[in-house]
């Protein structure tokens, strides 16, 4: 990062330096758990960071729950070890292939296995309603802040108003 400390969550990316938001939100598009980085790393080596930071307190006593039923992601989380990750904890996959996967999946034939993708599960218009609703605050969407933390602290205000 340019001797630029982690925290600030700045990446060199085509268009300049920026910050990227990994989130995971629940069904109502509201955030459950947001991860900054630089605009330069890729979104599948954030994802088990994101479901990690999943805490959602239950109803009267008892641990908080952090495990999705489901866990529908764009084609950026097609992966193998995402896949197999999910499977471990016991949590549905909705996840597009990419093509060069579809095409090594049929080229192995039966012993691919079928298509593990639900289109009628799908809504990927949800996560980018979500992103669209906190872009509408100028703070987050152009990134006033020196600092990842302060930044941090604009998203966190902005999804607290959306749980409103």
């Amino acid at each position: 990062m340019d001797g630029e400390p982690a925290d600030h969550a700045i990446g060199r990316s085509r268009g300049g330096p920026s910050t990227k938001i990994h989130l995971a939100r629940d069904g109502l598009g509201r955030p459950l758990s947001i991860v900054l980085t630089g605009g330069n790393v890729n979104d599948c080596t954030m994802f088990t960071r994101v479901l990690a930071g999943i805490r959602m307190p239950r109803p009267g006593r008892g641990r908080p729950w952090t495990r999705p039923r489901r866990v529908l992601a764009d084609k950026g989380y097609s992966s193998k070890a995402i896949r197999q990750y999910l499977r471990r904890r016991g949590i549905a996959a909705t996840i597009p292939e990419r093509v060069d996967q579809q095409h090594n999946r049929r080229r192995r034939g039966p012993a691919g296995g079928p298509p593990t993708f639900d289109p009628t599960a799908y809504r990927r218009n949800v996560v980018e309603r979500c992103f669209n609703r906190l872009k509408q605050y100028r703070a987050i969407a152009t990134r006033y802040d020196k600092t990842a933390q302060s930044y941090r602290g604009m998203l966190d205000l902005a999804t607290l108003l959306m749980w409103l």
